[in-house]
């Protein structure tokens, strides 16, 4: 009797269990559990989705290399500004002591040797020969306010006389050439006008010549260099803006109270009026 008991009951859980089996919960369960498990991914998006990964991990380490490189660039860019500056200084104080000790011996100190000119264009091509504006192109002043610097030797001193009428040259000083490239400089790359905004574009023309800075350039122009030819080629002529006040008269030579010709260290102060 007891034995028939026992199997009553578990004849009534069986019975109990399948029922709840086929209610809404148990329904919602089995459905759920079914879209967990996730469908199989095509082969061409996993393909897709490891390049992306690989590229981004590529991109991450040039990033960090890029970054350890202008890091180092800035360091070695702030100790030849400073070489350059002591540089400078030593020159200026070695003319000074020369000047003293002749005016002191009562002599006459003979100044050094300009190397460098600043040549500007004051004026048009009307009426012009063709040898004087293929001067003018060679030295590629193409327009009026253009403005280049010229290496001195005898070939560049008998183009400047040939064209002198047209143009005012003289000696740069430091605070010349570098306001110059720092506020108009513009290189010339793939034949285009690309502002000078980042070292790396110096870098990338000119360093298989040292010159891998702005600062670099400035020496380079200033102290008519052994690269002095590919640097003023790197740089664009510069475009000046008519003087503070205008001309004098551009038909009469500096010498006459006009404004052509050669002008020695006056010609920073016109550089000054047109910057």
């Amino acid at each position: 009797k007891s034995s028939c008991i026992i199997s009553f009951f578990f004849f009534l859980f069986d019975k109990r269990m399948a029922s709840q089996a086929d209610t809404p919960i148990a329904e919602a369960h089995n459905a759920s559990a079914k879209k967990n498990v996730r469908p199989p991914v095509p082969e061409t998006l996993r393909k897709m989705i490891q390049a992306r990964r690989e590229s981004r991990a590529r991109l991450h380490i040039i990033k960090e290399r890029v970054a350890l490189r202008r890091k180092e660039m800035r360091k070695i860019v702030i100790r030849r500004a400073e070489k350059y500056h002591n540089e400078y200084k030593a020159r200026e104080r070695h003319l000074v002591t020369e000047r003293r000790r002749a005016k002191r011996n009562g002599a006459f100190f003979r100044e050094p040797e300009a190397k460098l000119a600043l040549v500007v264009r004051i004026r048009g091509i009307n009426g012009v020969d063709p040898r004087t504006k293929k001067i003018l192109q060679l030295l590629r002043l193409r327009q009026i306010n253009n403005a280049v610097f010229v290496k001195l030797n005898g070939a560049t001193a008998n183009m400047l006389r040939l064209v002198e009428p047209y143009v005012a040259f003289g000696t740069p000083n430091l605070k010349t050439v570098r306001e110059l490239i720092y506020k108009r400089g513009f290189a010339k790359i793939g034949g285009q006008r690309i502002a000078i905004t980042d070292n790396w574009l110096i870098e990338k023309k000119l360093k298989k010549f040292n010159v891998v800075c702005i600062e670099d350039v400035i020496h380079e122009i200033l102290t008519v260099g052994p690269h002095f030819k590919e640097v003023n080629k790197f740089l664009w002529p510069f475009k000046l803006n008519c003087p503070r006040g205008g001309f004098s008269n551009k038909k009469k030579h500096f010498q006459e109270g006009g404004d052509a010709g050669n002008r020695e260290f006056k010609i920073n102060e016109l550089v000054q009026k047109m910057n």
